[in-house]
């Protein structure tokens, strides 16, 4: 059964209650950067406590020490998923999960804002596709869950690792467009393509109806 998780990206807790609030009794939430640095960790526990499941988007990246310290940290809000960047290398990974060995960590490879372009200005000689499988072949031997992907990427990527949890963002109706995501997919391709949690942000909160977009998403067969 694939999971859905809704972005909270906002500024204020008032705001992301009141999308929670919303579309009710969903209770399977995103909280990236831009929140948890308003809310802090205290109105994450607040949440898991209340019985929400919280997917903190935190995307670390540093020393092995100082991620393995985060993680501990977050684990004890009792968050469902944490992120980390798997460029941080395989010893960073594994002291993360090392740290937190009951959280599900899931790596990202890169990121869906990227097109290969980017990837070239940036210094990265390896084709797009290479990068990643090199990055989801660095998670899976470090031990996490998964890894997030952008839709073009899971065929591929379930094949070579059936047991991971898939974390597909840019998730777009064929009605919508792309935005500043360069690799996005549409939700019934990224369920039959084997994706496991679909993060699901502006391609539902700008939709006419967020609330019947959610609904129908969930019939969909996974």
């Amino acid at each position: 059964m694939a999971k859905f998780w809704v972005t909270l990206d906002v500024s204020e807790a008032d705001a992301a209650e009141a999308r929670m609030a919303r579309l009710a009794p969903h209770r399977s939430f995103k909280v990236g950067l831009e929140l948890y640095h308003r809310i802090g960790p205290e109105g994450v526990l607040r949440w898991t406590q209340q019985g929400y499941e919280i997917f903190l988007d935190m995307k670390l990246h540093d020393i092995p020490h100082t991620v393995a310290g985060a993680v501990a940290n977050l684990a004890r809000l009792g968050v469902s998923l944490i992120t980390l960047h798997v460029s941080g290398g395989r010893q960073m990974l594994e002291a993360a999960r090392e740290a937190a060995p009951s959280t599900c960590l899931i790596g990202v490879t890169v990121l869906t804002s990227l097109g290969s372009e980017d990837l070239a200005s940036l210094g990265y000689a390896r084709p797009l596709s290479e990068l990643v499988a090199l990055h989801v072949e660095t998670a899976r031997a470090a031990g996490l869950a998964g890894v997030v992907v952008s839709a073009g990427e899971l065929p591929a990527i379930r094949l070579a690792w059936p047991a991971a949890r898939l974390v597909v963002p840019g998730i777009r109706w064929a009605e919508d467009a792309a935005g500043d995501q360069k690799r996005v997919g549409q939700p019934e391709v990224v369920l039959a393509q084997g994706g496991t949690d679909l993060v699901l942000g502006r391609g539902l909160w700008q939709a006419a109806d967020p609330v019947g977009r959610l609904e129908q998403l969930k019939r969909m067969p996974t």
